[in-house]
């Protein structure tokens, strides 16, 4: 359905009574370049390097053509189709063109998804604040010295950070925040790419192949296939954002048509986004080639001012990522705890506090400082306690793209146009449907499988690297 601009009512109110949105194409490019460009650009060289160049390319180029497709799909569900109520949430669209059943699923796995990402950028950040130390170490001590530490720390450190950010009230009021990270996200990416471009041109990048890592003696025949349903699965996370892709349109203002707008911000953003992950996966593998690490900047110590920079980049993008996946979260507990109990004060009500002689001034609710700082507690604790990066990436694209960029994109679409059972397009739509479903169903048994193993040597929070 094509939505019809509404007016705004005067003042701060918008058409349906909520405080105004004054989103654009270019705040909400930014939202999604800051979900989209995450940890998962780090491991596609490692991806590609699984696959090969033949296939990793390819898959890299069809996970974000079905991605933008499907959120084209999405943008126009954002308003109910003959009230043109506005679905200020993932969930609310599903509910609205599906029915509760579909609607309870999607929440489930919308907002599992969302806090497995929160765990997955703290692992990240932390991995990039033990690069710095680690490569300190290795400037003090030489390259060949045993500088091994905990994540930890760092852990701590970013759950602390994160607990001030949560008190940020809403999604709409991160735009600055996000811009911010979208900009550190393309810094990173580009000196990755630089570094990687760099060593691959002066002739001394590693072995590459059409296939990727080669069958051998220290590599068997299932564990290749394991890594490579690993790699799809890190892939599709890397493309994976229509999860929060609703909340993100809710910021817009209502003219121009707010499904148009959103269109325009995920073609800026999925092409802006395909590109820095070609670059940087492509590059990544003829510079480290069949050995690629997990994380691309792992494979570079030289110069040390410049990839301490790009992991500083790294942590400073995820800190606003973690806030843009978590806002949703957010946002659905604190919204039924009010319809809940209504007329407790410590669920609705907001104290007024002003700091500093420019009088800064800024709310507290009760509620929501004692639950958003649990909520951090524990995703801190979680991280600490599943350290394991391309596995967790893995999992968490597997959980993400089929149910989150495709089965339900496509099903809205379906009940929205009143498609036809058993029609060529009806087909077409549903074969798009199984191809990912196997594809996230193989990787999810890979990390799972990756996942079991690193236990086997696992000590609970003594993890060094």
């Amino acid at each position: 359905m094509d939505a019809q601009a509404y007016k705004v009512a005067d003042g701060g109110v918008d058409d349906d009574g909520r405080s105004k949105r004054t989103g654009t194409v270019w705040t909400a490019s930014a939202h999604i370049v800051t979900a989209i460009v995450g940890s998962g650009v780090l491991s596609l060289a490692w991806g590609i390097a699984q696959l090969g160049w033949i296939t990793g390319v390819s898959t890299l180029l069809i996970f974000s053509s079905i991605s933008l497709y499907s959120s084209g799909l999405l943008a126009d569900c954002y308003r109910a189709p003959l009230s043109g109520k506005r679905n200020h949430t993932y969930r609310a669209a599903v509910k609205t063109y599906l029915g509760g059943r579909k609607h309870k699923i999607c929440g489930l796995v919308q907002y599992v998804l969302l806090v497995g990402m929160v765990v997955g950028y703290t692992i990240t950040a932390a991995i990039s604040m033990l690069a710095i130390q680690k490569s300190n170490c290795f400037q003090k001590r030489g390259h060949g010295a045993q500088c091994k530490f905990s994540n930890n720390p760092f852990m701590i450190g970013i759950g602390i950070v994160e607990m001030f950010l949560s008190q940020i009230p809403n999604i709409h009021k991160l735009s600055w925040l996000s811009i911010i990270a979208a900009i550190m996200s393309v810094s990173y990416a580009g000196i990755g790419m630089g570094l990687a471009f760099t060593k691959a041109v002066s002739g001394h990048g590693e072995t590459t192949s059409l296939t990727g890592e080669k069958i051998g003696p220290n590599l068997t025949a299932a564990d290749k296939t394991w890594g490579m349903f690993s790699a799809i699965g890190n892939i599709a996370f890397a493309c994976a954002y229509l999860q929060i892709l609703i909340e993100i349109q809710d910021t817009l203002k209502s003219s121009p048509p707010e499904n148009k707008v959103m269109k325009k911000a995920n073609i800026i953003a999925t092409l802006t986004a395909t590109t820095l992950y070609m670059l940087c996966g492509c590059f990544g593998y003829a510079a480290l080639g069949n050995n690629a690490p997990g994380n691309l900047l792992a494979g570079f110590y030289k110069p040390f001012w410049l990839v301490e920079m790009a992991n500083c980049f790294i942590v400073v993008h995820l800190l606003g990522a973690y806030q843009v996946m978590a806002q949703p979260v957010f946002y659905v507990i604190e919204s039924w705890a009010s319809t809940r109990w209504p007329k407790s004060k410590f669920v609705t009500k907001e104290y007024p506090v002003t700091i500093g002689k420019n009088n800064l001034k800024f709310s507290v609710n009760l509620f929501r400082l004692t639950w958003r700082t649990i909520f951090v507690v524990m995703a801190t604790l979680l991280s600490m306690a599943l350290p394991f990066f391309n596995e967790v990436l893995g999992l968490l694209g597997a959980l993400a793209y089929w149910p989150l960029t495709v089965y339900f994109p496509l099903e809205m679409y379906i009940a929205q146009k009143n498609i036809k059972r058993g029609t060529s397009w009806w087909f077409g739509l549903q074969l798009l449907n199984l191809v990912c479903f196997l594809a996230a169903l193989g990787a999810a048994c890979s990390s799972i499988h990756g996942l079991y193993k690193a236990f086997h040597t696992y000590k609970p929070l003594k993890v060094t690297q």
